[in-house]
């Protein structure tokens, strides 16, 4: 039987996945195969020696020591484009937030509370405190076109603005789904000098830190609207502010509040809301219970963070699965310790993502313990499992 370890609520539309009668699934027990989890921070704790794999029901995995789990052989799993219609509909909504004072004028309204006749005369007298631009019509500047981005292009489109983006590692699968009139921008420069609201959506990482900063807010239109449902981290806060004060920037709205940015007029500060529909955290757990368990049952690698996606279909023979430094010679060492033990291969898959490779081995006949040992004993070698019928 399976142990699966929950680090958080996890929705029970997914948990519901996992056959009562092969895994026992509880947010406290000893010794489990895999963990789930959603934000709770693992950077600082301790992972069972035996688990195998982590599934992390969202798209970040800030929160789980990915380089630590590599070196142990660990599979990190997430769930891209799980949540990306939650987080779609907040950005779209964040683009009228951005353009019309409507959070300030509701906020104004309420305070107006115990003014009886006089308050029809105050909203005429005071709203044009709380006007703003349409945004149709309006250039749009998506950054990152991932499941998220490419939703939120093909939506503005929709609503009557130009959009452009720029995304240099965009997938064959995101292209696919984006409208084909959204323009193509050659440099985050270009597309920030030209564009009136600009909306990130790329992972939080060395080269994209501080992306947004004082150098490229002063290639930006005066009075452009920038929005951050990716992560805090992408903007320089101090230079945002700067920017905020000279009115470069007309406005930030953000779902990621920081204390810093809390008191300056310009910034809505949305509380972390991006995924948090019911219709999220279901997509997600299912995503994330369905990802493990395939890797527990059947070997395969679908949306890791850390080791290649590698697929070979269920043949119901005995699989062996190997981790190993992306070096030369690993196959070749794996397969003659294989012909020595005269175990026959009926099937093989060997992919590679940055350092790390992995291999998926079909096998016929009977296959001891000790060659399992022994393939496990090669340098180079950080995991081997052994699946399906004794």
């Amino acid at each position: 039987m399976y142990k699966i370890l929950t680090l958080n609520k996890i929705s029970p539309v997914g948990l519901e996945l996992f056959p009562r009668d092969d895994y026992e699934v509880a947010s406290e027990m000893t010794h489990p195969d895999a963990i789930l989890v959603r934000s709770a921070k693992m950077e600082d704790k301790q992972i069972p020696s035996t688990v195998r794999a982590i599934g992390r029901a969202g798209a970040g995995v800030n929160n789980i020591p990915v380089d630590r789990c590599t070196e142990r052989g660990i599979v990190v799993f997430n769930t891209p484009g799980a949540n990306a219609n939650g987080v779609k509909e907040l950005v779209i909504a964040g683009l009228f937030l951005a353009s019309r004072k409507v959070a300030d004028g509701i906020t104004w309204a309420r305070a107006q509370k115990g003014k009886g006749a006089d308050v029809p005369q105050l909203v005429e007298k005071e709203k044009s405190r709380f006007e703003g631009p349409e945004i149709k019509g309006k250039k749009l500047g998506v950054v990152g076109l991932g499941a998220i981005g490419v939703m939120v292009a093909n939506d503005a489109e929709a609503l009557g603005m130009e959009v452009t983006g720029y995304d240099p590692y965009i997938s064959v699968e995101a292209a696919w789904g984006l409208s084909r009139t959204v323009r193509r921008s050659l440099s985050l420069d270009s597309l920030v000098a030209e564009a009136d609201y600009i909306t990130l959506h790329t992972p939080l990482n060395d080269k994209t830190k501080g992306m947004l900063n004082a150098e490229r807010f002063g290639l930006m239109k005066k009075g452009v609207r920038i929005l951050n449902f990716a992560r805090g981290g992408l903007v320089n806060n101090q230079d945002l502010k700067r920017a905020l004060a000279s009115g470069a920037v007309a406005a930030y709205v953000t779902d990621f509040p920081e204390d810093d940015l809390l008191g300056e007029e310009r910034v809505i500060p949305v509380p972390h809301l991006g995924a948090s529909t019911p219709e999220s955290e279901d997509n997600c757990a299912r995503m994330a219970v369905s990802q493990v368990r395939n890797y527990l049952e059947h070997g395969n690698v679908k949306n890791s963070v850390n080791f290649p996606d590698t697929e070979m279909p269920w043949s119901g023979r005995k699989r062996i699965t190997v981790a190993n430094r992306n070096v030369p010679n690993m196959v070749g060492q794996i397969t003659t310790i294989l012909a020595d033990a005269k175990v026959n291969i009926d099937d093989m898959l060997n992919k590679s993502k940055a350092d790390i490779a992995y291999n998926i081995i079909d096998v016929d006949g009977v296959m001891g313990e000790d060659t399992l040992r022994e393939i496990g004993a090669i340098a180079g070698v950080i995991m081997t499992r052994c699946i399906g019928p004794s």
